[in-house]
């Protein structure tokens, strides 16, 4: 309408793996489709902080992030892994918000630590929902990575200050884990589970949203008939054993079912791990991150100080809701309950709505 300022954030250049990721959408396991959703949780927390609002979606920006233009005066936040970032030439700091004028440039570069950095704007970003999200989630085949010439619809923002701070704990250089048995852990000889408590692990640069390989600084693990384990429910933090050997740590759109012998993990910082060992009365595995760089990779080790957490969080008996049908039944429910259009742009007619309907932005 003529005289309405349209609130948009302009895409003029975006790495290969650019996406807009919110909380994601949980409660679709059972129809084979992982809840997705932002892999760094805790920026979109600290985002919502610094603006002043609650948690909305974001960019989320893995290994190179992009040229963005203000359509309309912005509030920005900076999260997650830190990236090399400026406004009109500008450095800007990471872990903080920032003014973005209409018209102004946001340039942000490559990673410094970590995998995942964030951008937030006041307002959040708000392309067409899809099963009550707006996350991509390319696994499932709902949306896809931003690209150049895309114009994504920024909500109302209430306003607030800007040039905030906020300190966050270092978590992109390393870490602890706590590491949880499920009902397959103790088909691996005693042996074996003792050394997972003292071997190292490097975090192999071979990872994407599905899950992450961890390369063990000794012999491979394994069980004796390990492929032949009945598929059961797989959940994001669950840790797969391949006939490799190496572990794979599954994130945030992993698969929903599967037949690799597997460990289940917390995050130390996940206080709901401590109570759930608590209540088992059994000592959980904590494993210890360290040496994290730009390209993503760390080291995993056990935290033999920490060996005597109390607690056992032994893994919950597995829902079989998940079904043997798996991702295939899924992406069936989207195209039978997907009406609307990703796109973002509103510009192209109903045909082309309906044959995007499944992926994207325009």
């Amino acid at each position: 309408m003529t005289g309405t300022l349209r609130r948009e954030l302009i895409v003029h250049r975006a790495g290969p793996a650019v996406t807009v990721q919110d909380g994601g959408r949980p409660g679709w396991i059972a129809y084979g489709l992982s809840r997705g959703g932002a892999m760094d949780r805790m920026a979109l927390a600290e985002a919502a902080a610094l603006l002043g609002q609650g948690e909305s979606a974001a960019l989320e920006m893995a290994g190179i992030g992009g040229r963005f233009e203000a359509g309309c005066d912005l509030r920005i936040a900076l999260t997650g892994a830190p990236m090399r970032a400026s406004i009109d030439g500008s450095p800007v700091t990471w872990h903080a918000c920032h003014a973005l004028p209409k018209g102004a440039v946001l340039e942000i570069g490559p990673l410094q630590a970590g995998a995942y950095g964030y951008l937030s704007v006041g307002g959040g970003l708000m392309p067409e929902e899809i099963l009550g999200a707006v996350s991509a989630h390319l696994t499932a085949g709902l949306g896809r990575a931003v690209e150049a010439g895309d114009r994504i619809p920024v909500g109302a923002d209430r306003g607030g200050a800007v040039a905030r701070r906020l300190a966050v704990a270092d978590r992109f250089s390393g870490g602890v884990l706590r590491v949880v048995e499920s009902l397959q852990t103790r088909l691996f000889p005693d042996a074996q589970r003792a050394r997972l408590e003292t071997t190292r692990f490097t975090r192999d640069a071979r990872a994407n949203r599905m899950g992450a390989k961890v390369v063990p600084d000794g012999a491979p693990f394994g069980v004796e008939g390990g492929l032949s384990v009945v598929s059961e429910i797989i959940t994001p933090g669950d840790i797969q054993v391949t006939g490799d050997g190496a572990p794979f740590v599954l994130l945030a759109e992993c698969q929903t079912t599967g037949g690799l012998s597997a460990h289940r993990h917390g995050h130390s910082r996940r206080p709901a791990a401590h109570r759930a060992g608590a209540r088992r009365g059994r000592a959980a595995l904590p494993l210890r991150v360290d040496g994290g760089s730009a390209g993503g990779r760390g080291r995993l080790s056990h935290d033999a100080e920490r060996a005597a957490a109390p607690g056992r969080a032994a893994g919950a008996a597995p829902s079989r809701r998940a079904g043997p049908s798996g991702l295939q039944a899924g992406q069936r429910v989207f195209q039978r309950r997907t009406s609307r259009s990703l796109d973002t742009t509103g510009k192209r007619g109903a045909q082309d709505d309906q044959r995007r309907s499944q992926r994207g932005y325009g």
